[in-house]
């Protein structure tokens, strides 16, 4: 039984030694291209918006209106290299400069 198969997958050709390196770079053409692929599509745009958080985190100034990552909004009053002092409303809080999310959108500078 295993003869026939055997016979039926052929003997290779006299000259047609297999080209191997060609081959193998066929072979893993496509890991290529998907990883390129996944670099272009999400690792390449994350490290973008992380470059330019950080750039809004080191311009953050005193009197900025901006917005916690959960989701408070207040008044940069005192601002250090850890520490940032906010105003929200009648309350003061002490957060982490890299809890502030971002800026809010149509409000300036009050001083």
């Amino acid at each position: 039984m295993f003869e026939s198969v055997a016979y039926a997958m052929g003997t290779p050709q006299a000259g047609g030694a297999p080209a191997g390196g060609a081959d193998m770079l066929m072979q893993f053409l496509p890991l290529i291209v998907m990883f390129v692929i996944f670099w272009f599509l999400l690792i390449r745009p994350q490290q973008k918006r992380a470059k330019a958080h950080k750039l809004m985190l080191s311009e953050l100034k005193r009197g900025d209106h901006v917005l916690t990552s959960s989701g408070l909004i207040g008044r940069i009053l005192e601002i250090d290299d850890e520490q940032v002092l906010l105003e929200c409303g009648e309350a003061k809080l002490r957060v982490t400069r890299g809890a502030i999310g971002g800026l809010v959108p149509g409000k300036g500078d009050s001083k």
